[in-house]
């Protein structure tokens, strides 16, 4: 009680507004606690600015399946200058669970306001979500229900981005199967995707742990989940969706109003943060991976700011001290990646060839169609370099269209598939571009060595809608292999044509049209 009375300081009734208000002295109060009682799930919202969008992502959780009631939603208002407060005072009139808390001066970060919502949260599990975000009407049942029943600390679902017009799935290794009591690192890709997006969490075992976000600008939310993974003895996901992201153009969050050298600063801090941690190699070398190829390669290096900048040498001067953290370590760091020619990329660099890593970013980003070559069943890039061993790149998965062939009531298809024999093949896909939500999957089967086939019936082509659809390999559950080709099929089927086409990267596509 002592703890409750020193953070909940005087507060005005709820019709009052948050500028006249006494702080305490973690320089936030509290305009009104939720009723004395055990929720379900704590919803922990911080804010600023979002007058645009707040309503509706209050909304989403308002309207939850499992009944509002059940729901603990701390808003926690980091100094909005706009309309803001005034959404969410308006919101904590009609529902007294809605506890809105005021920060007197603005922290820069959700971190800080995330931080408050989990020491006040009164619930038994907890979200994060984001106020231009908004959850998927089920959302949070889905996920209470998937923890009570497995007991674990930590459940996922399917995050869905909204840009414009088009939905797609963010990091898809997350739902794309439905899995109890797992070991997270049996995911290889399990710290890819680190934001705090379709997660729920236990509270006991946050505050056990004393798991805090750090008091960054950028990549706090990647440090805080790093802790909490690598401290999880299980947890589930769930292919269903639980939350949708807004990444629309009149949304500008702070991430993207970071500069590339401010990011990768953080990701330096983070990456020291790790080995001091002294954690397993195995899990460490999956965390570190995540950092160096995807932070401080793929971000820093693989995009067209690079490329276009006059400074590269401000580029060159931050990674030489991404390499210093790698001084230390027992192993090499470049074994993990999951696209070969970076290390490559780390190579070229350890020699000072900084114009030809220029020339291998040109390569990856402007040439569309990249030759390969296959040696000894094993796929590889031709790199743009003459001399060994920089003329070839392994990769890691190839599929090279070999023939089709019309049926009365099926399209047969055949490829070539080469790479590791340990990779599983699942499927044939065909995934509407704007709209992943849309795809029909057709069963492959391996014909010799290296020849697959899939039979697609013409019955199930003529339900797809008129879209552009990308077609690929799906292999190990949720990794995706295009499918190289150089030639047209167009078929048409009662009321829609189907044409079966190469696309810019000499890929195999599909647009489907209406007669």
């Amino acid at each position: 009680m002592r703890f409750l009375n020193r953070l909940f300081a005087p507060a005005s009734k709820r019709e009052g507004t948050a500028l006249q208000a006494s702080y305490n002295e973690e320089g936030y109060y509290i305009h009104s606690a939720a009723p004395k009682k055990q929720y379900h799930v704590t919803v922990i919202l911080p804010v600023f600015n979002a007058e645009k969008t707040l309503k509706k992502t209050i909304d989403s959780v308002i309207n939850q399946t499992i009944g509002f009631e059940n729901i603990e939603l701390i808003i926690i208002d980091d100094k909005s200058t706009d309309s803001s407060q005034s959404i969410i005072l308006d919101y904590a009139k009609s529902h007294p669970n809605i506890v809105p808390v005021f920060y007197k001066k603005n922290n820069g970060s959700p971190a800080k306001p995330r931080n408050t919502g989990m020491d006040l949260a009164k619930g038994k599990y907890i979200m994060f979500l984001d106020s231009d975000d908004w959850l998927t009407l089920n959302g949070i049942e889905i996920l209470y229900k998937l923890l009570e029943k497995t007991g674990d600390p930590y459940a996922i679902g399917r995050t869905m981005k909204t840009e414009d017009n088009k939905l797609t799935i963010t990091g898809e290794y997350n739902s794309c199967e439905n899995r109890e009591s797992i070991d997270p690192c049996s995911i290889p890709h399990v710290f890819q995707h680190l934001g705090p997006t379709a997660r729920m969490m236990r509270a006991d075992f946050l505050k056990e742990h004393h798991f805090r976000f750090p008091n960054m600008r950028f990549a706090e939310d990647k440090q805080f989940f790093i802790d909490v993974l690598t401290n999880c003895p299980t947890i589930s996901t769930t292919k269903e969706i639980i939350y949708y992201v807004n990444r629309n153009k009149e949304n500008k969050s702070l991430t993207s109003k970071t500069s590339i050298f401010e990011k990768t600063d953080t990701n330096l801090e983070v990456i020291k943060y790790v080995i001091q941690k002294n954690l397993p190699e195995r899990i460490e070398r999956m965390v570190l991976n995540r950092l160096y190829e995807f932070d401080c390669i793929t971000r820093l290096f693989n995009r067209q700011h690079f490329l276009k900048s006059r400074q590269k040498e401000k580029y060159f001067k931050k990674f030489a001290k991404v390499l210093e953290t790698t001084k230390d370590l027992t192993y090499d760091f470049t074994e993990n990646f999951f696209e070969p020619w970076h290390k490559v990329l780390v190579d070229l660099f350890k020699e000072r060839r900084f114009d030809d890593i220029v020339t291998l970013i040109n390569w990856s980003l402007n040439e569309s169609i990249k030759k390969t070559v296959v040696i000894d069943g094993l796929p590889y890039y031709k790199l743009p370099f003459e001399e060994e061993p920089y003329q070839l790149a392994r990769i890691n998965m190839l599929a090279v269209f070999h023939a089709s062939e019309k049926k009365n009531d099926k399209l047969r298809l055949q490829v070539h598939i080469y790479g590791d024999p340990q990779h599983q093949i699942d499927s044939l896909v065909m995934r509407e571009r704007n709209n992943h939500l849309v795809e029909v999957l057709f069963p492959i089967k391996q014909i010799d060595q290296t020849l697959y086939e899939a039979s697609i019936p013409y019955d199930q082509l003529e339900k797809l809608s008129s879209a552009s659809y990308a077609i690929y390999i799906q292999y190990d559950q949720y990794r995706k292999m295009m499918i190289k080709m150089n030639s047209r099929n167009v078929i048409t089927q009662k009321q829609k044509k189907f044409d079966f086409y190469t696309t810019i990267g000499d890929n195999y596509g599909l647009i489907v049209k209406e007669n």
